[in-house]
């Protein structure tokens, strides 16, 4: 079992309160993965001083030095993979498969960030005048607030963090509770490849004090965050009412259209592993499919052909495809909001209960699938973020994407179609920031920009040359020589 610390100001602290969070392997509930410290305010304000006073030195190395701290840190997560995998795996129930993925993703972002230091940060300019000297440079922030969810716990706070440190900022991180030993881990990784007290410090705890602490003090220039609507509201006001940068990631309800044209096999295939891997906890799974009148019998047998085959497992296991979800409180969350779309009056397909035998000791939910689903409905329109697929009928195209685009959400969304024409009206129509052509909903690149559309973000994009856009700010400067 693991015990994890606070990191403030380059020490492992156990918490001044004495208060502890037990984690438990949501694949098996008597398992107890480790326990973490809950962070009083004041320990909160210690970690953003910390960074405060570490800004200046931080801020002043050369980014190829700040580079160099990132690559240790790549090549510490690269040695250390295949364990951090395992505890990710085990503490939020991700397929041991896609938890290994997201640690080289993690190493690839790291490496990438790394390079970013040898790059441009501005640009020049001609003078009016003609003797004056004008450019641009990018400045860091400062301290910058970097909360970040359970589903992802090492390539989002890793996305997030290093290009806030290469470009000269430092960073005081809050993990999301059902991810705090795995996060304990990564700080290990960021602690090892020796960046300079303070400059990066980790604070576990509750969103009430420790979020709260971090998204309302004077300090902290900017705060990244993903995690539930409702919470990034709050972020928002807060950053707004002082004055700081916010960059939101937040829900979706991700369309995949299915044109009368498509290859049916393709589509069934990934959109059931867009919906179902991860036991659909990604913020671009997809949990609605629109499917034109003419294949929508043959595409929803092939479907439920596929689904039924779907076996639930240890995540552990090589070979999961389908593990639990995070805790108890999601998984009744889900079974609740299955059982909310019956009596609304979808028909389920297939799955829609926790699984009985020796998987009832852990957090599992068959894979469900629904038909007959209205649009407007709960179930195609809140995000439920667990196995659940709506399958919606559309009579054409034009009507499949005024579906597809009447949800508040706007992250992911893909059309499975042979026909150019059919794939440019869907890609001039469609609102969602990242756009898929006979491709999932789910999934990346870790240079590419990501963000949402509507209220899945605050408009800004993360990953890739675009994190410079949030993390920096432009200064204009002009030189005038006195001989000239």
């Amino acid at each position: 079992m693991l015990h994890a610390q606070l990191y403030i100001n380059g020490e492992w602290l156990d918490g001044a309160s004495g208060a502890r969070q037990l984690r438990s392997n949501p694949a098996r509930l008597s398992e107890t993965i480790g326990d973490y410290p809950l962070a009083t305010a004041e320990e909160t304000e210690a970690a953003i001083h910390a960074a405060k006073e570490a800004l200046m030195h931080w801020r002043s190395l050369p980014g190829v030095s700040r580079g160099e701290a990132l690559f240790r840190a790549a090549q510490r997560l690269e040695d250390e993979a295949e364990d951090i995998a395992t505890l990710l795996s085990r503490e939020m129930g991700k397929p041991i498969g896609e938890a290994i993925g997201e640690v080289k993703r993690g190493v690839t972002l790291l490496r990438y960030y790394a390079g970013e230091g040898m790059r441009a940060l501005g640009e020049t300019y001609p003078a009016s005048d003609g003797q004056s000297m004008l450019y641009t440079n990018r400045v860091p922030l400062g301290v910058v607030g970097v909360i970040t969810p359970w589903n992802f716990p090492v390539a989002i706070p890793v996305w997030k963090i290093a290009p806030a440190l290469i470009y000269g900022n430092t960073v005081v991180w809050k993990p999301a509770d059902p991810a705090s030993i795995t996060a304990y881990r990564l700080m290990q990784i960021f602690e090892k490849a020796g960046f300079p007290r303070g400059v990066i410090n980790m604070v576990t705890g509750k969103g009430t004090v420790v979020g709260q602490t971090i998204i309302t003090h004077p300090y902290v220039q900017g705060i990244t965050f993903t995690g539930s609507n409702e919470v990034g509201k709050q972020v928002a006001r807060a950053a707004v009412e002082r004055g700081a940068k916010y960059q939101l990631e937040m829900g979706g309800k991700n369309p995949t259209i299915v044109a009368a044209d498509a290859d049916l096999e393709k589509a069934s295939t990934l959109t059931l592993s867009a919906a179902m891997r991860s036991a659909g906890q990604k913020c671009t799974a997809t949990s609605r499919v629109i499917v034109e009148r003419s294949v929508l019998e043959s595409f929803t047998a092939l479907l439920l052909e596929k689904a039924k085959s779907v076996k639930l497992s240890d995540p552990l296991e090589p070979d999961c495809y389908l593990g639990p979800v995070v805790n108890q409180s999601q998984q009744q969350s889900i079974l609740e909001a299955i059982e909310r779309g019956i009596r609304q009056g979808a028909r389920l397909l297939t799955g829609g209960k926790a699984p009985e035998g020796e998987l009832m000791n852990g957090c599992f939910i068959e894979p469900t699938i629904f038909d007959q689903v209205d649009p407007q409905s709960e179930l195609a329109q809140h995000e439920i973020f667990g196995p659940v697929l709506s399958i919606i009928p559309a009579d054409s195209l034009e009507h499949a994407l005024q579906i597809a685009n009447d949800v508040e959400f706007g992250l992911s969304a893909s059309i499975f179609t042979k026909d150019i024409d059919r794939m440019f009206v869907f890609l001039k129509h469609v609102e969602a920031g990242l756009i898929k052509i006979n491709g999932e909903t789910a999934g990346v690149e870790p240079h590419a920009p990501f963000g949402g559309m509507k209220k899945s973000s605050s408009h800004s994009r993360e990953q890739g040359r675009a994190a410079i856009e949030f993390f920096t700010a432009v200064q204009t400067i002009s030189i005038s020589g006195s001989r000239l």
